[in-house]
């Protein structure tokens, strides 16, 4: 991994095995979305604890740190991006079907569990919309794939990626409105 470019799923899967967190690289990566997009910051920068998440083996090296650190910074950039360039760090596309669906789902999930643990403050406030894209979150979280067609079936993935990266975005837009350092608005 660079220490300079992007952080990808790669490398969230290769930290989380190191610390034997008990969670997916997609749903880590899906947790800090939404509590980021809920309008929380890890606190003195500790990611783990602000999602109560503890290795099962091992401390996180500094090194382990500075990884989370970069994520996180990169998940605002990303989630705040006036261009809309987020994207939720998933499988690549050369990873069978099933792995990629499951991942959206882990994903999903830890989307809503760090939208959750960000408070309740901006979300007392959320509008139709963002509360349905958090039920429609909920729904996806909780489903099970049965693929029958690959051309149909990776089309419809690929839908229900787009639908999560957009209602990321507009979820972050609405949290983070009152943030004079979120310059990213979703129209």
């Amino acid at each position: 991994m660079a220490a300079t470019g992007p952080i990808g799923h790669d490398d969230i899967d290769a930290l989380v095995m190191r610390l034997r967190l008990g969670t997916e690289a997609s749903e880590l990566h899906g947790s800090l979305c939404g509590y980021l997009a809920g309008g929380a910051r890890p606190q003195g920068g500790d990611v783990l604890a602000a999602l109560q998440l503890d290795g099962e083996a091992t401390d996180p090296t500094d090194e382990d740190l500075a990884l989370l650190q970069r994520l996180t910074r990169q998940c605002e950039r990303e989630l705040a991006d006036s261009e809309l360039g987020f994207e939720p760090l998933l499988p690549d596309d050369d990873r069978p079907l099933l792995e990629r669906a499951e991942a959206v789902v882990d994903w999903c999930r830890g989307f809503l569990g760090g939208f959750g643990l960000a408070g309740t403050a901006a979300h007392a406030s959320l509008s139709e919309e963002a509360q349905e894209i958090l039920r429609d979150f909920g729904t996806i979280a909780a489903s099970s794939f049965d693929f029958n067609n690959e051309d149909e079936d990776e089309d419809a993935l690929i839908e229900v990626q787009e639908f999560v990266r957009v209602g990321a975005l507009l979820l972050h837009a609405e949290c983070n409105r009152h943030d004079p350092a979120s310059s990213g608005s979703v129209h």
